[in-house]
Order: C-alpha cells, then sequence, then structure tokens
C-alpha cells in the first residue's frame, strides 16, 4: 500500500485516480500520520429490466374499508348513489 502525503495527493490527484482505477489502495497521511484510503469502489449491481416483477391484485384501487370510517361515510354517498 502506497502512503502519499496530503500535498502530493493535491498534486496528482489524477495520476492517483488512475493506480486506484487498477486496483491500488493509497493512503494520505498528514505528517506522517494516516488519515484517509483511496481505494476504487464496486461497481453496483447491473440491474435487469423485468427481473424484478411487481404484482397487482384486482383489489388493488377497491376503496379501503377504513378510509370510510375516517370518512365518516355509513352506507355509501351521501346523496344515495352508487
Amino acid at each position: 500500500m502506497t502512503v502519499v502525503n496530503v500535498h502530493e495527493a493535491k498534486t496528482h490527484l489524477s495520476r492517483l485516480l488512475e493506480r486506484v482505477e487498477h486496483g491500488e489502495r493509497i493512503v494520505i497521511a498528514r505528517a506522517g500520520r494516516p488519515i484517509a484510503i483511496l481505494q476504487a469502489i464496486e461497481a453496483p449491481p447491473q440491474r435487469v429490466p423485468g427481473h424484478d416483477r411487481v404484482v397487482i391484485h384486482d383489489d388493488f384501487d377497491d376503496p379501503l374499508p377504513e378510509f370510510a370510517d375516517y370518512m365518516g361515510i355509513v352506507d355509501g354517498p351521501p346523496d344515495g348513489s352508487r
């Protein structure tokens, strides 16, 4: 593992990032004391369209009984229509 000081890291950041892209881990130190590790991140997994299916049931948009209680609806709309 390579150790560089803060000044060198700021001056040569692009070069250090290239090395990190190739798998190297670099420690950044201030006054000889390690303060950070520069390392590559893992790529997120590739999403596959249609892989995770969503199921929408037939009663998805039916009124919720709790909502009728909340609204104070007893047997249907106040005008008697349905």
